[in-house]
């Protein structure tokens, strides 16, 4: 009982380890939102793809004259399919996410658009760079003075979208908000404005509204813009989890029906407005037309923007579905890491096929239309294509440095701009 009732020896214990502090737990990065990667990638082919049908050049030993084959015969139609507010829509898109994920970081909008326009400014940089440096070449081996800057005032012509989207995406909280308190009511609202604008342009005397129609630049693209933000919102709120990204409130029978009764009335609308005039047939600039639906936009353009959005939403689960496998999601997925250098680039690479076929082998281009033309497409596109991909693969890593610097953020929509 003695030795029952004694004490039990002190078991030997380790010291105690210093409590480390805990981190907190990062927060998980969103996937990226393949719709806004396939509108981008939609978007950026048809620019690509419309300016490389518009080739048509002379030159006669001591000017280049440039035209553009759109503007023959019925190649306005082709200019109906301008997908500029398909690029809107995915930038407005990639803001909303980016500013849903800003929200709940805690992090200031003002620091996430100056990150942005870092990044943005060293593929920009690379390209005024490097155009500063051809020109400079291409003067010394004597190239014909005008030659060389007619294209060196053509190429930086592209920079233009870069400065609306500078715009608004400083502009992307005030939008958002405005989606939150009106919701529909907020659309209507960026549709009607640029609207209002053009019948003041077209309906008051003389140079009364002249300069003011130059606020269309930014209310036009301001409207798809706002749709993207709108998306982005929608699918981000945490009310509504949605796994499948081909899923989500899009794919109820009422919303789709609204969808294609509003893309069936804004193609109605571009079409009423183009022959009722004053705005003429083709959707963007042409030599001879006495005014541009793209300089500054007009109605049927802000029409055809509401068309464009209507559809690609409309379609949206089978866009999704058919860049998820194979060709498509390689495609896509090329498109979306380096939508910015091939958005730069391609106007270059048609200068340089078609620069060395007229002042360097001495060739003329085909006439527009012509049975030559239609025979030499898939040449010259293959051509133009190759110098685009040497491009691309020269100039791309300043695109790498640009997604390093606004990854990690937690967008959904992914970094491009366009």
């Amino acid at each position: 009982m003695a030795v029952l009732d004694a004490p039990a020896p002190p078991v030997p214990t380790a010291p105690l380890a210093r409590p480390r502090p805990v981190a907190p737990a990062a927060r998980p990065r969103r996937a990226r939102d393949p719709f806004v990667d396939v509108v981008r990638a939609l978007g950026t082919l048809g620019v690509v793809l419309l300016h490389w049908l518009m080739a048509e050049a002379t030159w006669d030993g001591r000017t280049l004259l440039v035209g553009n084959a759109l503007g023959h015969g019925a190649g306005w139609l082709v200019t109906w399919l301008q997908p500029l507010a398909l690029l809107f829509f995915a930038a407005g898109a990639s803001a909303g996410y980016q500013r849903s994920a800003t929200t709940v970081g805690g992090r200031g909008w003002g620091g996430t658009v100056l990150a942005r326009l870092r990044a943005t400014a060293r593929p920009v940089g690379a390209f005024v760079g490097a155009w500063a440096l051809a020109v400079a070449a291409l003067l010394a081996v004597g190239v014909p003075d005008d030659a060389v800057w007619r294209m060196a005032r053509m190429a930086p012509q592209l920079l233009w979208f870069l400065g609306v989207w500078v715009v608004l995406m400083a502009l992307t909280p005030l939008l958002r908000s405005a989606w939150q308190r009106w919701r529909w009511g907020a659309l209507v609202v960026a549709v009607a404005l640029p609207l209002t604008l053009d019948a003041l342009r077209f309906g008051l005397p003389g140079e009364l509204t002249g300069g003011l129609a130059w606020a269309n630049v930014l209310l036009t693209w301001a409207a798809p813009f706002l749709a993207g933000i709108a998306y982005a919102a929608e699918r981000s709120a945490p009310r509504r989890p949605v796994p499948d990204p081909a899923a989500g409130p899009l794919t109820r029978r009422g919303a789709r029906l609204a969808l294609a009764a509003g893309a069936l009335a804004a193609v109605a609308a571009t079409v009423v407005l183009v022959a009722a005039g004053p705005y003429p047939l083709s959707l963007v600039g042409m030599p001879g037309d006495e005014i541009s639906n793209l300089g500054p936009p007009t109605a049927p353009v802000v029409a055809h923007a509401v068309a464009q959005v209507c559809l690609v939403l409309l379609f949206r689960a089978a866009l999704v579905r058919r860049a998820a496998t194979g060709a498509g999601a390689r495609a896509v997925g090329a498109l979306a890491r380096r939508s910015m250098t091939v958005y730069l680039w391609h106007l270059t690479a048609m200068f340089a096929v078609v620069g060395v076929a007229l002042l360097g082998l001495g060739q003329e281009l085909p006439v527009a239309w012509g049975a030559d033309w239609w025979a030499s497409r898939p040449v010259w596109f293959a051509a133009y294509l190759l110098v685009l991909l040497g491009l691309v693969r020269v100039f791309g890593r300043f695109e790498d440095r640009r997604r390093d610097a606004v990854s990690g953020r937690g967008q959904r929509g992914g970094s491009g701009t366009a």
